[in-house]
């Protein structure tokens, strides 16, 4: 089972999505997908695998993987017959759907789809970056780890 995702930053939604998927299936390799021909992003992806280990360290099933390239190749470079997606919104479904008949079709990679908790339904990296940039509190947003990375960064960013 492979849950891929950019995770620049990794939110709460997307831990409770690696944490339903390790319960279960048994476990969830976490593919942070990176595009070298793009700008990296707020967090390159080595600092994102970090941030991703260091946050579901509680989780023994749970492993952390970068790769770059289409999604259906990280599925089969670490053995996944499914791709593991959150789901927010309807709007979400729609845009995931296309995505998952497209990867069975060309990869045979199937998608199983897994709803947010209700009360993360609204939390979305951007809008974490977006609130943490103007120095809003994103602690419970995020995990503590990432909480302190975001906080250093945008310190950093302001000097």
């Amino acid at each position: 089972m492979l849950y891929p995702g950019s995770f620049d930053p990794l939110h709460l939604g997307h831990l409770d999505v690696i944490e339903q998927a390790a319960e279960l299936f048994g476990g969830v390799v976490v593919g942070v997908l990176y595009n070298f021909a793009k700008d990296s992003g707020l967090f390159d992806v080595d600092r994102r695998v970090e941030l991703v280990e260091a946050s579901t360290a509680h989780l023994p099933t749970v492993s952390v993987e970068k790769h770059t390239g289409l999604t259906t190749q990280a599925a089969r470079a670490v053995g996944a017959d499914f791709i593991v997606k959150g789901l927010r919104t309807p709007g979400d479904f729609e845009i995931e759907q296309q995505m998952a008949q497209m990867n069975h079709s060309t990869a045979g990679v199937r998608t199983v789809y897994l709803p947010s908790s209700a009360e993360l339904s609204f939390v979305s990296s951007r809008f974490v970056r977006e609130i943490a940039k103007y120095g809003g509190d994103v602690a419970h947003l995020v995990p503590t780890v990432v909480a302190e990375a975001l906080a250093t960064e945008f310190a950093d960013r302001q000097q």
